[in-house]
């Protein structure tokens, strides 16, 4: 039996997609109050009879940071995807921390409890290391605590480091690390966001890039990854390192809008994002932006995804292709 978590949200959906096409039920897990319309969205991309294959999913009700809901949802389930997540670009929340960290490590114990054959993590590429500019960052350059590291990337490395203890006591795990994930979604957060901010007409870029890539080959690599011989091994789900202004121009081509023009520095971004600070303090609002989100949107960074393609023979859909995708989807939609 096949068991995800975090079933409702980009990555769980397209992955819940992906088993149903090879097996007839899989389970999830998913909170009383969980809303099943992204899902239905996000299969909705694949197909014109989304509620045929919503039909398939055995639901389990059971929360991450509920540890005794988690180890009976595991209960005869031999593999768990664990894709629940909070995903945040600026200062991080309480609630990010606690679902990321102490939720992997529910899962953990869940799985080692139950005899777990192979559980797949996702991470991301935010816990990798950093490295000189223009370097590419592989699987192997370590990860170090520093100022200008964001609230989820500590929060991603902790996470991780939950798996690492799991392995030690017998858990057989694969951990994947995605770049920036690009695709259907059903909300309007994380990359969503992008899509509906360039969609309105957007003529400002902030001059950073990262990796990228779709949310369809970050589905089947880790599909391929859980049903092969590896254990015990991390890597990165990169397709293409693109400027971040690439990546709004291949939108706004999508959606029929001119491309953005007016590029944003590094110190005007910090100042906006720390007057914003002070007046969310002051007036008791969240800001749309914060110092944090200012770093993250003015990074440059590049990364390997060598591992991935000769441990599995991957290759990737292209970015302005996938990107493309989600344009014309959002569009007839």
């Amino acid at each position: 039996m096949i068991l995800v978590t975090g079933a409702t949200g980009l990555v769980g959906g397209h992955l819940l997609w992906h088993l149903l096409q090879e097996n007839q039920k899989v389970t999830a897990i998913k909170r009383a109050s969980s809303n099943l319309n992204p899902l239905r969205t996000i299969f909705s991309f694949y197909t014109n009879e989304p509620d045929l294959y919503l039909d398939r999913i055995e639901w389990k009700i059971a929360d991450v940071l509920a540890e005794n809901s988690l180890c009976e949802a595991f209960r005869d389930v031999n593999i768990v995807y664990h894709c629940a997540a909070i995903v945040s670009l600026g200062n991080g929340s309480e609630a990010m921390i606690e679902t990321n960290v102490r939720g992997t490590k529910n899962v953990v114990k869940s799985a080692l409890q139950n005899g777990i054959a192979k559980l797949c993590f996702v991470s991301s590429i935010a816990a990798c290391g950093h490295i000189s500019k223009g370097l590419l960052i592989d699987e192997n350059v370590e990860w170090t605590d520093s100022e200008g590291r964001s609230a989820y990337s500590r929060s991603k490395f902790y996470s991780e480091a939950e798996v690492w203890k799991g392995v030690k006591l017998g858990l057989n795990a694969v951990i994947v690390n995605p770049g920036v994930i690009l695709g259907v979604s059903g909300t309007e957060t994380g990359s969503s966001q992008l899509f509906s901010q360039v969609r309105k007409g957007l003529i400002f870029y902030t001059n950073g890039g990262s990796g990228y890539v779709d949310v369809k080959d970050v589905a089947k690599a880790m599909i391929s990854l859980t049903n092969s011989e590896i254990k015990n091994e991390r890597f990165i789900l990169v397709g293409e390192n693109c400027s971040n202004k690439e990546i709004l121009s291949w939108m706004a081509d999508g959606f029929g809008k001119g491309r953005p023009w007016v590029g944003v520095g590094r110190s005007l971004l910090l100042f906006v994002g720390a007057v914003s600070e002070l007046l969310a303090k002051v007036f008791r609002f969240q800001p749309l932006i914060d110092r944090g989100m200012a770093r993250s949107a003015t990074n440059r960074e590049f990364y390997s995804n060598e591992k991935i393609k000769k441990a599995i023979n991957f290759s990737f859909n292209p970015v302005s292709e996938c990107i493309a995708e989600v344009c014309k989807f959002i569009l007839k939609n």
